[in-house]
């Protein structure tokens, strides 16, 4: 079989590539916040004191953490609707389907960074006239980001690349935007070669930008009141 590569038909392309890539950029970031929103209100529910509160918690990430990220997108694609009469937009649909799943995640990587403080730091905070909820905010999530920033940069890595099971739906992403001009030049090596390339160096990109601040807070100690 001959066949020779040939990239330069993706020149014409570019625009296609350069939304996609912006849909995929909107996504991820989107599913970056509010995931780890959900994601640090659920580590408060798992580190609770009440028994039936950490239950809720337990459930919840028991039961993200083990379906697939496609199945819980198809469920609220097309069962949500089919419920509730609700149609909302495939961004939406996958900016909720995802930052539920990535909620999980990130739940149980601020629950294990926080276990590992020194539990006399909520009492000595406690003394000082600091209420919990203010505790959490200023001294205990702060020195529980520090400890698991290599776990969070390798859960945002892993958001870009499930942000593109949202092709499954139509959604414009990048990897729906190489399928169609894959299927219609018929070169899907050099298509996908292509998009593969910019997807790596967006992640490198993003790498690059957490080492970076991983080595700027990272190695500084947590301080103890």
């Amino acid at each position: 079989m001959n066949y020779s590569l040939n990239f330069h038909f993706l020149l014409n392309y570019r625009a296609v590539l350069w939304e996609g890539l912006l849909n995929t950029v909107q996504l991820s970031l989107a599913i970056m916040v509010s995931g780890f929103l959900l994601g640090t209100l659920l580590a408060l529910l798992r580190l609770s004191p009440r028994p039936l509160v950490r239950a809720v918690g337990q459930i919840y990430v028991n039961l993200l953490r083990n379906l697939p990220a496609l199945i819980v997108l198809f469920w609220f694609f097309y069962a949500l609707p089919l419920y509730t009469g609700m149609q909302v937009s495939r961004f939406l649909t996958a900016w909720l389907a995802f930052s539920l799943y990535t909620a999980a995640y990130f739940c149980e990587i601020l629950r294990g960074s926080l276990q590992k403080l020194p539990a006399g730091q909520w009492e000595a905070a406690s003394m000082l006239g600091f209420s919990r909820r203010r505790a959490f905010a200023v001294l205990m999530l702060p020195q529980a980001l520090r400890h698991s920033l290599p776990a969070l940069v390798n859960e945002v890595i892993e958001i870009v690349k499930i942000s593109a099971v949202a092709a499954t739906i139509a959604f414009p992403e990048l990897l729906s935007q190489a399928r169609m001009i894959s299927d219609s030049e018929y070169r899907p090596v050099e298509t996908y070669t292509a998009v593969a390339g910019i997807i790596m160096v967006f992640i490198l990109l993003l790498s690059a930008l957490a080492w970076l601040i991983e080595a700027r807070y990272a190695p500084a100690k947590s301080r103890s009141l």
